[in-house]
């Protein structure tokens, strides 16, 4: 895998970025439902992404 493939290839903190933008909008807007539904998944997708660079880290740390 090469730098560029990374590079274009989105990752969950992108979508966790996305969700969040859309929550803002539509609570903005005053679409409560979809923003509280939105702000969860961002929630749930940032929390994820925490969690496999935590485990990500710690592995890479070990090989060396």
């Amino acid at each position: 895998m090469t730098l560029y493939s990374l590079a274009q290839e989105p990752t969950m903190l992108h979508y966790a970025v996305v969700f969040l933008v859309v929550a803002l909008i539509a609570a903005v807007l005053g679409f409560g439902g979809i923003a509280a539904g939105a702000a969860g998944i961002a929630k749930i997708l940032f929390v994820v992404f925490l969690i496999m660079a935590v485990v990500s880290f710690i592995f890479s740390y070990r090989r060396r």
